[in-house]
């Protein structure tokens, strides 16, 4: 199953207010799933749930197998198609900015915490750094989970790729000030790794920052194979995971590398 339809739900979130954001996801959902349009897998933005209204991550975030993530589970059941996006996770005294991969069945396939805090958004006064990457075994292909900042570490990104991933998930919450920053660095993810990635961004007033949507696609080559604006959308768009194989083979970046001396 190398072809896979993915769905981009540009949300516009509102910070802290759950019950405001799981409608306007569950509604992309329904609408991204079996019985409309048939997604197989559909990506909402960084922290879609609450927004940051990191001073009340204690109060807004959920245990792995409860609140937010019970309701994805059941979301992606109901609909029959894959759920990913971040939410606030409560683990112990902590709370971590966490990723889960939800199957149409609604198992939790993995979960990415996001390694690289924000600091000037106050994320590392508020939330634990994950420790570890994220690599699933899809049917479309080996599939990587990254979190907004994580794009700016190249180094995370080749990790995923010289380990077998051929698409690269993102859901983020960046900001429209530095829009041209998010642009140009996924086509330089895409381009660098050959392999797909699918980034997907908040849109509108969300507290006092204005996000900047443009949630995107782009293939192992750098060509954008589907880019939205500045306003809440959802966008679907199928792509076709051998063609990671094509390119990487058309030019052998990996065999060329020098690990040793850098």
């Amino acid at each position: 199953m190398p072809k896979v339809v993915f769905s981009l739900a540009q949300m516009n979130v509102r910070p802290g207010d759950v019950q405001k954001n799981l409608s306007t996801a569950e509604a992309m959902i329904v609408e991204a799933g079996a019985s409309r349009r048939n997604t197989n897998a559909i990506v909402l933005p960084e922290l879609w749930s609450t927004g940051y209204a990191l001073e009340r991550s204690r109060e807004l975030s959920s245990q792995l197998n409860d609140g937010i993530f019970a309701q994805m589970a059941t979301l992606a059941t109901q609909n029959k198609v894959c759920i990913v996006g971040s939410v606030l996770e409560k683990r112990g005294m902590e709370v971590a900015n966490s990723a889960p991969f939800f199957a149409p069945n609604g198992r939790m396939l993995g979960v990415y915490r996001k390694i690289h805090l924000f600091k000037l958004m106050d994320e590392d006064r508020f939330l634990q750094p994950g420790s570890a990457p994220l690599i699933m075994s899809l049917p479309w292909g080996d599939t990587a989970l990254a979190i907004c900042y994580d794009l700016r570490f190249p180094e995370l990104f080749r990790k995923y790729a010289v380990s077998g991933a051929k698409v690269i998930i993102v859901p983020a919450q960046w900001p429209l000030e530095r829009i041209e920053h998010w642009r140009a660095l996924i086509v330089a993810r895409a381009i660098e790794n050959q392999c797909f990635i699918v980034a997907v961004n908040a849109a509108g007033q969300c507290g006092n920052t204005i996000m900047g949507g443009h949630s995107m696609i782009v293939d192992p080559w750098g060509k954008i194979v589907v880019e939205v604006g500045e306003q809440p959308t959802l966008v679907s768009a199928e792509i076709d995971t051998d063609y990671v194989d094509v390119i990487r083979a058309r030019i052998p970046v990996f065999d060329d590398r020098r690990p040793e001396m850098y």
